[in-house]
C-alpha cells in the first residue's frame, strides 16, 4: 500500500526511515502506522479521487484566468436512479446542457454528450445502409456508452435509438423557447410507453438535480424507497 500511495503522492521522512530499514522508535512506529492507515483510506475515498482528479484542471484555469479559488461547483454528486423514467429525464438532462446553456443550438453541435456520440455513430450507419452494406444489419453503437435495446436485459438501456433522439430533441425544443423549428404536437411514443406525466418530465429534465436527492424517480419508488429505509421524508415527495 505505501508504495502505490508514493506512486502518486509526496512521503513521509518517518516513513522513508522505515522503508529504509532504519531504526525508530515505538512513538515514531506508531506514526508510520497512523500514517499509513490515512493513506489507506485515501485511496479507498472516491472523494479524496475526484479532488485529486480535479485538482490538475482548476490550478491550469486558475493560472489561465489569473485568479483563484474553487474552479468546480462539487466534486461529485451521486443519486440512485430508481426507475426508468428517473433514468431517461438524468441522461436528456445531462445531453441537454450545451443547449440549456447556450453553447449549442442543436443536438449535433452539443460537443462531449452522449447524445452527439450516438447520433454521429448511428448516421455513419445510415451511410453504410445507403451504400449496401451487407454486414451491417444492425446500428453499431459507441463502445464507450451502454448500448440501447428494447429490451429487458438490465446490461442495456431499455430504449430505442429513434425514441430517445425523439424525446430529447421533443424536451430541449421545449425548454429552449428561442430554439428554432416547428414542434408538432404529437409527444414522442416513448412517454406514452412509460406513462410518463408531461409536466412532470419536464420539470425533471429542466431541473433535474434540484429536484431530487440521493435518490430520484416516481413518486411510488420514492414513496417505497422512505417506507423501505424507515425515512418519513425524501426529497422529490412528501412521506406520510
Amino acid at each position: 500500500m505505501i508504495h502505490h500511495w508514493y506512486q502518486l503522492f509526496n512521503g513521509h521522512l518517518l516513513v522513508d526511515r522505515y522503508l529504509a530499514g532504519d531504526e525508530i522508535s515505538s512513538a515514531h512506529l506508531a506514526k508510520v502506522e497512523a500514517l499509513t492507515n490515512t493513506w489507506r483510506e485515501r485511496l479507498h475515498d472516491i472523494s479524496w479521487f475526484m479532488k485529486c482528479l480535479n485538482e490538475h484542471i482548476s490550478r491550469q484555469a486558475n493560472k489561465e484566468d489569473n485568479c483563484t479559488g474553487k474552479f468546480w461547483e462539487g466534486r461529485f454528486k451521486s443519486q440512485a436512479l430508481l426507475d426508468e423514467t428517473a433514468l431517461l429525464s438524468c441522461m436528456a438532462y445531462v445531453d441537454l446542457n450545451p443547449i440549456r446553456a447556450g453553447i449549442a443550438t442543436n443536438l449535433m453541435d452539443s460537443d462531449f454528450t452522449s447524445i452527439k456520440a450516438r447520433i454521429t455513430q448511428y448516421k455513419s450507419y445510415q451511410r453504410q445502409q445507403l451504400k449496401k452494406c451487407s454486414e451491417c444489419t444492425t446500428p453499431s453503437q459507441p463502445t464507450a456508452l451502454l448500448p440501447f435495446a428494447a429490451t429487458a436485459d438490465t446490461t442495456v438501456l431499455p430504449f430505442t435509438y429513434s425514441d430517445y433522439f425523439e424525446l430529447v430533441d421533443w424536451s430541449g425544443r421545449h425548454i429552449d423557447p428561442k430554439k428554432s423549428g416547428y414542434i408538432e404536437s404529437n409527444q414522442p411514443r416513448i412517454l406514452d410507453d412509460l406513462a410518463i406525466d408531461v409536466d412532470d418530465w419536464l420539470t425533471a429534465v429542466k431541473e433535474f438535480r434540484r429536484q431530487y436527492g440521493s435518490f430520484a424517480g416516481s413518486e411510488m419508488k420514492l414513496r417505497d424507497y422512505a417506507h423501505r429505509h424507515g425515512r418519513s421524508w425524501c426529497k422529490g415527495v412528501a412521506v406520510h
